[in-house]
């Protein structure tokens, strides 16, 4: 028990650790490409294809809700019940 408690806390503290150089790392490199033409053109990229996205899924959820509306449209009346009234009266008590 003891040696998953150490090996949990080495674990944890070395994904905290190599989190924080990954960071450190991307913030250097992309300081050097914020100048860069190529960094407007990834970042415009980024923009059209988020655009593009949004539009995607706004056309997908307006085709998902006409398609509940036809399923709810075909589907008989909520109100009739599924099953035939029961007759039987005589209930267990459990005796």
């Amino acid at each position: 028990m003891i040696r998953r408690g150490f090996w949990l806390t080495v674990g944890a503290a070395g994904g905290i650790w190599g989190y924080r150089r990954v960071v450190s790392a991307g913030r250097t490199v992309s300081g050097k490409l914020e100048g860069s033409p190529r960094s407007r053109k990834v970042k415009r990229g980024l923009i059209r294809s988020t655009v593009r996205f949004s539009r995607d899924a706004h056309s997908f959820t307006r085709d998902v809700r006409e398609g509940m509306e036809l399923y709810i449209a075909r589907q008989p009346d909520p109100e009739a019940p599924n099953l035939p009234p029961s007759t039987s009266t005589d209930v267990k008590d459990g005796r």
